[in-house]
């Protein structure tokens, strides 16, 4: 399980709050898994996605987000495949592929309160690789740099890529947003230069602190999101 420590927006009090979780199932076929990259682009585009949905926006999920983010912002990484995956797909959410990875996000859940086709599913072993280093970011291209220095697993650099773009969306301005959703929400995950994270860490930019609750030291700073269009540039 993964929590993010962040300061915006601000909440009332934040451990006060019940504890839910945002479910991320990742498919995972023992014959044909995805590239890291990918998995880790699609956990992105899923959260934004979910964020920016009508269900969240003014819907049926929009108590579960609230409430969520109201709290620490929790994101649970599993794998499915095969009949597993059949029924992951069966329960509400959305799915969201990137060139070799499929990715479905859910609505927050309570911390004890998975429905039951996904609390079966499993959380370690999620270990993916990139047959070729990944190309550039394209120029322009909302990114989220990985620390350099810290090793994660896939499914710990998922759940980080999400909270990263969780970030980036809450400092974006509305107009911002929407011409973000009509290119399709792009997003590119990598691994930043280390020659570059000095810069991208002290630029003021979005930035991902974990809560220590999984493989790395709490305030480990894991993930800085940067993009073109973000209210304070």
């Amino acid at each position: 399980m993964d929590d993010i420590r962040i300061a915006d927006p601000p909440p009332a009090d934040r451990d006060a709050a019940p504890e839910l979780v945002l479910p991320l199932v990742v498919r995972l076929e023992r014959a044909d898994p995805p590239a890291r990259t990918d998995a880790l682009e699609a956990a992105a585009r899923a959260v934004l996605e979910l964020l920016g949905d009508p269900r969240t926006t003014d819907g049926e999920w929009t108590p579960a987000v609230r409430l969520w983010e109201s709290g620490h912002i929790r994101k649970v990484v599993r794998r499915a495949r095969g009949a597993a995956w059949s029924r992951a797909l069966a329960l509400p959410g959305l799915t969201v592929t990137v060139r070799t990875a499929e990715v479905r996000v859910y609505p927050p859940v309570p911390l004890d309160g998975w429905p039951p086709d996904l609390a079966k599913l499993q959380v370690g072993g999620t270990e993916l690789a990139d047959p070729a280093p990944p190309p550039a970011p394209e120029p322009g291209r909302p990114t989220l740099w990985l620390n350099p220095g810290l090793s994660m697993t896939a499914g710990k650099a998922m759940a980080q890529a999400g909270h990263g773009a969780q970030l980036l969306w809450w400092a974006t301005d509305q107009p911002a947003r929407e011409r973000w959703r009509a290119a399709g929400l792009p997003v590119s995950v990598r691994t930043a230069p280390a020659g570059d994270w000095a810069r991208l860490s002290g630029a003021g930019l979005p930035m991902v602190r974990d809560g220590g609750l999984t493989e790395l030291e709490p305030g480990s700073l894991t993930v800085v999101g940067e993009a073109p269009f973000l209210r304070h540039a």
